[in-house]
């Protein structure tokens, strides 16, 4: 994994959606427009919400609840995960657009995309008139995914019914588009590994961190993550886990073969009084994630003995 790219793309990435989302946002309350009037409850509880938070705090929510999804999705597309048997950021092999896009150029949404698929027709056929008809037939259909993704993972795919879809970045097709950034910066090796997502998540806070740190002040509520928050890595992870849950499943299956596949394990010093216990299947063990952030304590934990019950 070549973390010293991952790096430079979560950084990059956070400071330019910071950027946009800023800009969204200085445009949404400014603007009048028919399509704003429509989202005049949303805009009022963001106006609510930008008194009570503070613009910067409200900016850095949004920015890092789209980076969230956005390489969420990116993880499903080069994992091959999509519920849909199609991918929402990513493009087919020798195409730019994501797949999504393209298939629905083609003609072809899928059904369970919770979008108004006439109305992505309309735009994508020109009926309805628009200054970029195929970035804002993708928008819906980015939307779309996240809404139908909510019944799979309700704590990472809310529902978009909020003002955070009204804050997205405008562009999200060109080759300067936030999209393309995430694509690129997330490649399909790396793709393969699950700490992927630990390592951008530690990335994309560095710098705040740095600057938290750097202040030597009483942090408030919302700065105590990004100031203490720091990616377990993987060394530390199977440490852990050998030497709990894997110490633990020996104790219930003594002649497991797992010891082999346990490169952190220690061996008890007096190997004689090592408890027996009464085998409990997979689904009876209780495990707790110390440091539960991306969940890779808990992955690793699964994957040690899941095949050896």
């Amino acid at each position: 994994m070549d973390t010293k790219k991952l790096k430079n793309f979560a950084q990059a990435t956070r400071r330019k959606l910071l950027k946009q989302v800023e800009a969204k946002l200085d445009h949404v309350l400014a603007a009048d427009t028919g399509a704003l009037r429509e989202k005049a409850s949303l805009i009022k509880t963001l106006k609510k919400d930008l008194n009570r938070q503070g613009r910067e705090q409200l900016i850095d929510k949004v920015a890092y609840t789209w980076f969230n999804r956005l390489v969420a999705l990116r993880y499903m597309d080069a994992r091959g995960f999509q519920p849909l048997n199609i991918s929402i950021v990513s493009p087919e092999n020798g195409q730019v657009s994501p797949h999504l896009l393209q298939e629905a150029m083609g003609g072809h949404i899928p059904d369970g995309l919770k979008v108004d698929h006439q109305q992505v027709m309309n735009i994508l056929d020109g009926r309805t008139g628009s200054s970029n008809p195929e970035n804002e037939a993708y928008r819906l259909l980015l939307v779309g995914a996240c809404n139908h993704l909510y019944a799979i993972f309700p704590f990472l795919f809310e529902p978009i019914d909020d003002y955070t879809e009204l804050l997205l970045p405008d562009d999200l097709i060109s080759e300067f588009s936030i999209i393309r950034d995430v694509v690129e910066g997330m490649a399909t090796e790396d793709c393969q590994q699950v700490e992927v997502l630990g390592w951008l998540y530690q990335y994309y806070i560095s710098e705040k961190n740095s600057e938290l740190i750097s202040a030597k002040k009483k942090y408030k509520p919302e700065e105590i993550g990004p100031a203490t928050q720091l990616f377990t890595p993987r060394w530390i992870v199977e440490y852990m886990t050998d030497n709990t849950l894997g110490q633990y499943w020996l104790e219930m299956h003594p002649s497991s073969s797992l010891t082999d596949e346990m490169d952190f394990y220690i061996e008890p010093p007096s190997p004689e009084n090592i408890p027996e216990r009464t085998p409990k299947s997979l689904e009876e063990i209780t495990f707790l994630d110390p440091c539960s952030g991306s969940g890779h304590i808990l992955s690793y934990a699964f994957d040690a003995c899941a095949f050896h019950s």
